[in-house]
């Protein structure tokens, strides 16, 4: 069993950056790969990017390359997403999720998730 728990979220202007950082419990959070999803309101929830268990393979969705970058401390047992030059369409609740598939990109894949965190960004 892993509980997770996103902060970090808020309002931001387009062009400025946030942070978030999801903090897990529970054990054998280093046997889990990592995800980070999305939801705006009236859309489905979108895979936005993720990391395996050691952190050698990281995955993001075409929208956000070159501009967010996870990365995760086992020891810590956290998985960040910095989130750089953001834009009005990256507006959404943002949600940490644990799994252990290979089907990094579909919800279907991870098996715990957070609660989720704001992003808005204004234009």
């Amino acid at each position: 069993q892993v509980q997770l728990v996103e902060s970090g979220g808020g309002l931001v202007q387009a062009g400025g950056s946030l942070r978030l950082s999801c903090a897990a419990s529970g054990r054998f959070f280093s046997t889990y790969r990592m995800g980070w999803f999305r939801q705006a309101p009236g859309q489905e929830r979108e895979f936005v990017a993720s990391i395996s268990y050691g952190g050698g393979s990281l995955n993001y969705v075409d929208s956000v390359k070159g501009r967010f970058t996870i990365a995760r401390d086992n020891a810590k047992k956290t998985v960040d997403l910095q989130m750089n030059s953001l834009k009005p369409e990256d507006t959404a609740v943002y949600y940490c999720a644990a799994g252990r598939s290979d089907n990094y990109y579909s919800s279907s894949g991870y098996d715990y998730w957070g609660q989720g965190t704001q992003v808005t960004v204004s234009s």
